[in-house]
């Protein structure tokens, strides 16, 4: 299965693609698509939408983990990515694509086991479980890749298998 890992913005979206087999995960691309400071929202919208469709056109993901939006302190900032991230889903609609919302909590969860971790240790969690020399740069695009690694360690949970579920289960 090979996974889209979004992580939502305006001026910065992250990616992260990542192929997952039998519980083994493989980096295949990771990056940001930006957009110009100072242009109006409408058009940064849909340089996210355009860039991200030619993502999806290029890389065929099966599935989409996109990050559930988190309001902080700055509810003005949280609205324009609330914007960036209809756009997202947006996209991955039109392109068929199933998409999956994790919180933070949830990825950090799943990529450290502790779903209070700190970044640096959600990084340093996603550089040892793909084996790679260094975290991916930008943040950004270390997000996205820890959103896919989420996703593809939630559906191959023995709980999501199909006929397995048992509610008394300790798996």
């Amino acid at each position: 299965m090979r996974i889209l890992g979004l992580d939502p913005g305006i001026a910065t979206v992250g990616f992260g693609i990542v192929d997952t087999e039998k519980n083994r995960q493989k980096l295949v691309s990771c990056g940001v698509i930006t957009t110009p400071a100072h242009t109006p929202l409408s058009s940064r919208l849909d340089q996210i939408y355009t860039d991200l469709e030619e993502l999806i056109r290029v890389y065929r993901p099966d599935a989409m983990s996109v990050e559930e939006l988190f309001f902080n302190t700055n509810i003005t900032t949280g609205i324009s990515v609330a914007h960036g991230r209809g756009v997202i889903l947006l996209c991955a609609y039109r392109c068929g694509l199933s998409v999956f919302e994790y919180t933070p909590l949830q990825v950090k969860q799943a990529v450290v086991g502790y779903g209070r971790a700190e970044k640096k240790q959600v990084q340093d969690m996603v550089r040892r479980i793909l084996n790679l020399p260094s975290v991916p740069k930008p943040d950004d695009a270390a997000d996205a890749v820890a959103l896919a690694l989420c996703h593809a360690r939630s559906s191959t949970s023995l709980l999501n298998a199909e006929g397995v579920y048992d509610p008394c289960s300790t798996i």
